[in-house]
């Protein structure tokens, strides 16, 4: 263990970091693997054990401080309060690996048995449809902060905080790369939620200090940052839009169908611009700024290995 100077975080190695799971059960297989990584985003179950088995139960042991202190407060009110939900907030930039940690997370901490109900949701469902967006001339900023609908965002956590059940949540299609109309998926009390999303950590500029807000880190118990080098995901990036072009070559209605007759070439030169005008400005500007608001930071490499896990001082 590192304590950094004049740091809020303890840094652990893999080596140390691993020690932490104690006996902590392998739960997932290698066929269970296979159905939770992402396209270009590697993982072994050594991974597992050594890095997310340590930190399911660091989470488990939050909630079930969280559960404790709800016990106390509804003997302090004198009649229980609606079961609310422990949300765990995920962020990082575009291909660095964030739905394959939130995936693998939530099938970790649903095989424990106080929080077996895991709900995974992303902010994706909130992004204005494609047609909102082309309208406001907004495309190139797609998966910027002003791309959501965060007025709905807002509602969904304060409804969800609150208690409510059956919330619908709208569904998202990386596939045709839009929101799919009139499909929802139903959020019903679950013990934990995992929000998983490009900006979930960030403040909103408030210009007049009498003006206030509700921001979407208002409503986590627990935010993990996903980080890695730019360089890094730079190629990370490139590699997944190679591959999705390619697995798109024969089904016409995907996104990615329209690069698949282009050369090779030309689809890195596109995807290239993609990256430098629009998921790094992204990055630059609305993501990495606020990778320090996070309560636990992953440390990738070139591997998509975590490296190093830095832990907020309490």
């Amino acid at each position: 263990m590192i304590d950094l100077p004049s740091s809020p975080y303890l840094q652990f190695d893999r080596q140390t970091w691993r020690k932490f799971r104690q006996d902590t059960p392998l739960t997932l297989t290698e066929a269970d693997l296979l159905q939770l990584k992402g396209q270009n985003a590697p993982i072994s179950l050594a991974e597992v054990e050594e890095i997310y088995l340590p930190l399911s139960r660091l989470l488990n042991l939050y909630v079930a401080a969280t559960q404790k202190l709800y016990c106390v407060t509804t003997q302090f009110l004198g009649h229980p309060e609606p079961k609310v939900p422990y949300v765990i907030g995920i962020a990082g930039s575009v291909a660095v690996g964030k739905s394959t940690t939130s995936r693998i997370l939530q099938a970790l901490l649903s095989r424990w048995p106080d929080h077996p109900h895991v709900s995974l949701i992303t902010t994706d469902g909130f992004l204005y449809p494609n047609a909102v967006l082309e309208k406001r001339n907004m495309m190139g900023e797609k998966g910027f902060p002003e791309s959501y609908d965060m007025r709905a965002l807002i509602d969904f956590l304060a409804d969800l905080k609150s208690g409510k059940p059956n919330l619908k949540v709208p569904v998202y299609s990386h596939h045709h790369y839009d929101i799919l109309e009139n499909e929802y998926l139903i959020v019903n009390q679950p013990d934990i939620v995992i929000l998983e999303g490009l900006n979930v950590l960030q403040i909103p500029k408030i210009t007049h200090y009498k003006k206030s807000s509700w921001f979407v880190s208002d409503f986590f118990d627990f935010t993990i940052y996903v980080d890695a080098d730019t360089a890094i995901i730079q190629q990370w990036f490139m590699d997944r839009f190679m591959t999705f072009r390619e697995k798109a070559h024969d089904d016409t209605a995907a996104f990615f169908h329209r690069f698949s007759t282009w050369t090779d070439e030309a689809a890195i030169c596109f995807a290239m611009n993609i990256w430098t005008e629009i998921n790094e400005r992204n990055l630059i500007n609305n993501i990495l700024p606020f990778k320090h608001r996070a309560r636990l930071i992953l440390e990738k490499g070139k591997g998509h290995a975590i490296e190093n896990v830095r832990l907020r001082k309490l």
